[in-house]
């Protein structure tokens, strides 16, 4: 199979001011800046290293798409969205300035003013280390909570609801690590459901990052705190994302959160502003 080629208005934009008369070379990141590959220019197209080629109106299209990334495959370009089946939304694939985000129903599924997916990822990381033994991240998405935790954690437990959401991971290179590392394990499920088949006591870390409370209310329930704090060892710790605690909207949710987490069994809960959430113990 070949490696994946994906590209967004940045590398395009690149591409479009070196158009040559003649043929030339340039420079560009093949997975959406991870690495950099030397591609050749000539009148009509783009040539990859592989072989690949890209029409010059084909790149004109990725410019033209501020949120969208495309795979460059062999018969031509291929949008990386998906229609699910599971939420009846569009999810696709939205670059940033460093590792793109998740769009569901056109709204971002991480952070991306002031910051960007991956510092968003690692202030969640931050907020309960050391992140050591076993470790349950709640909503996988594309990943990158699961791949960062899977760097010291001994094993990583990821709940995806929406296979839509898994098939554009698997298009996004900076997800790759979802998949062929052995630390991880995914499940495919409601997490509300799932979580009830898990054992007691076996995560010393919980990373709790759900959408909205308007989109999935049942993931700020009681009877759900009460799960995650039956599934969380003695002395663990538990993050839970809330939303800009300094908007009205985010401390109404977060005061409802609190307390419904006290009244499971967390002690201690209190705010953690850097990652816009909540930390816990048991």
């Amino acid at each position: 199979m070949a490696p994946l080629l994906v590209l967004s208005h940045v590398q395009a934009a690149q591409l479009l001011n070196a158009q040559p008369g003649g043929q030339s070379t340039l420079s560009i990141s093949p997975d959406l800046g991870l690495t950099q590959i030397e591609v050749t220019l000539q009148p009509e197209q783009v040539i990859f290293p592989d072989g690949r080629q890209l029409s010059w109106p084909g790149i004109e299209e990725i410019a033209a798409n501020k949120n969208a990334c495309f795979v460059v495959r062999e018969n031509g370009l291929e949008r990386v969205q998906r229609f699910s089946s599971e939420t009846n939304r569009y999810c696709s694939l939205m670059p940033t300035d460093l590792a793109p985000t998740l769009l569901i129903a056109g709204f971002p599924m991480h952070r991306i003013k002031d910051t960007d997916p991956y510092h968003d990822t690692l202030s969640k990381i931050k907020a309960i280390k050391p992140v050591v033994g076993q470790v349950l991240d709640t909503t996988t998405g594309l990943g990158y909570t699961a791949i960062e935790a899977s760097r010291t954690a001994e094993h990583v437990i990821t709940i995806e609801l929406d296979p839509a959401v898994l098939e554009i991971a698997r298009l996004n290179p900076w997800s790759q690590q979802l998949f062929d590392n052995s630390k991880i394990t995914q499940l495919v499920g409601d997490s509300y459901e799932v979580i009830e088949k898990l054992s007691d006591r076996a995560f010393s870390r919980i990373i709790h990052d759900p959408p909205t409370f308007s989109l999935a209310g049942e993931l700020y329930s009681g009877a759900f705190y009460q799960q995650l704090f039956r599934v969380l060892t003695r002395g663990g710790q538990l993050f839970h994302y809330i939303g800009d605690l300094n908007s009205s909207l985010g401390q109404r949710v977060a005061k409802g959160t609190v307390q419904r987490l006290r009244d499971s069994g967390f002690e201690k809960g209190r705010p953690y502003p850097p990652a816009f959430g909540l930390i816990a113990y048991k």
